[in-house]
């Protein structure tokens, strides 16, 4: 009689010999090594400061600054802490990598899509532009458009005027808005007319997934802010903005806006570098999309602007966000370049200030802090549209 092997009950193995449980064991030894690694470091940062005389903290940022900063945005003078001095290099880091970026991304747009122009000539101009800014260094770029562009321009006195602008080596001069009493009110104004946008575009959301037909959502949200918008403007009592034109005065100007040459040349070479490598991302972008969308498109009688427009530019973004990611970061990131020319950024006040007070472990955490904040800020943003463009798969 043969015997029969109970086969109903699984083998039972040990723990330790689990996969999922090796894997665990492997990342809390790895981690805990890490951590052991830092709060080394960091015992032994603290330990030598203590051996010098000097004690770690951030008290220091009340104290007063004691130094001057040529551009700023908001009231400063040498008088204010070291916190406001801070403050202000912050914000000069912002504007110009909001402003690059913005700039950056509608040049690069404009020269990927020329780069793929039947136009020989269109064709290679943009290859020439994106070959010969994509070889040069940055620095090298800044460093040029500073010394050899902005300040060989003229005199004040002698400035070049293109319309209502002027162009002299103590910068580009332009007609800007001065704010008014109202002007409060109206950022109220604008307050609402963001929130009426952001309701308008969920109820068009709502209502295109109950009917299950697709509904503009961009368009209805920009006409709302700016009708709301052009509304307010208009009903407040006075304007919230009155236009002030820059004059020739002595040797400088008066009224207006005057961008300095340090912030022109950083802000120029920033947007050109970067425009580059936006329009190689450009470029792969469109040509990912399949041939047959674009003759489909020719074959339903679209133009090559309409065919650009509705079939290979929504289809292309699924490949270009991810690495115009990494451009936006690489543009902020390259924003500290601005130390070489003067330009005040955040990097640059920091080591200002660490030469005046000697905090420089403070000084490098904040500001490793503050370009990481940013960083994972423009990463979530970008991530979260990523999400809306990506291609949806059954």
């Amino acid at each position: 009689m043969a015997l029969r092997r109970d086969v109903s009950s699984p083998l039972i193995q040990a723990f330790w010999r689990d996969e999922r449980f090796i894997r665990a064991v492997i990342q809390l030894i790895v981690l805990g090594v890490v951590i052991w690694l830092v709060v080394a470091a960091a015992n032994n940062v603290v330990l030598s400061l203590q051996q010098q005389g000097i004690a770690i903290g951030f008290d220091f940022l009340n104290n007063g600054a004691g130094f001057d900063i040529g551009d700023t945005l908001i009231p400063y003078t040498n008088s204010d802490t070291f916190g406001r001095a801070l403050l202000v290099g912050l914000l000069n880091t912002l504007v110009v990598s909001v402003s690059g970026i913005v700039l950056a991304t509608i040049l690069g747009t404009f020269v990927g899509i020329a780069r793929l122009s039947s136009n020989w000539l269109v064709n290679r101009t943009a290859w020439l532009f994106i070959e010969l800014m994509r070889n040069v260094p940055l620095l090298v770029l800044l460093v040029f458009l500073y010394t050899a562009v902005f300040l060989k321009l003229p005199r004040a006195r002698q400035a070049i005027s293109v319309g209502p602008i002027y162009l002299s080596n103590r910068g580009v001069a332009t007609p800007w808005g001065e704010p008014t009493d109202t002007w409060g009110a109206f950022l109220a104004v604008l307050a609402f007319a963001v929130a009426s946008a952001v309701a308008v575009g969920a109820g068009m959301r709502w209502w295109q997934r109950r009917s299950g037909r697709p509904k503009p959502i961009f368009l209805p949200m920009v006409g709302a802010w700016l009708g709301i918008s052009i509304v307010g403007w208009f009903a407040l009592p006075q304007p919230p903005l009155t236009l002030s034109y820059p004059e020739i005065a002595g040797f400088n100007f008066r009224g207006g806006r005057t961008f300095t040459p340090e912030f022109m040349a950083l802000l120029l070479g920033l947007v050109i570098y970067t425009a580059a490598f936006i329009g190689e991302v450009v470029r792969a972008g469109i040509q990912s999309v399949p041939k047959g969308q674009v003759e489909a498109a020719r074959a339903l009688g679209f133009g090559p602007g309409r065919t650009l427009q509705l079939i290979i530019f929504p289809q292309a973004l699924r490949v270009i966000v991810p690495p115009l990611t990494n451009q936006y970061l690489n543009l902020t990131k390259n924003s500290t370049l601005a130390v070489a020319i003067g330009y005040p950024d955040l990097f640059g006040v920091s080591g200002t200030i660490i030469n005046q007070t000697g905090r420089a472990v403070e000084m490098i955490a904040i500001v490793m802090a503050i370009y990481l904040s940013t960083s994972l800020f423009t990463s979530l943003l970008m991530n979260l549209y990523n999400r809306r463009v990506r291609l949806v798969e059954r």
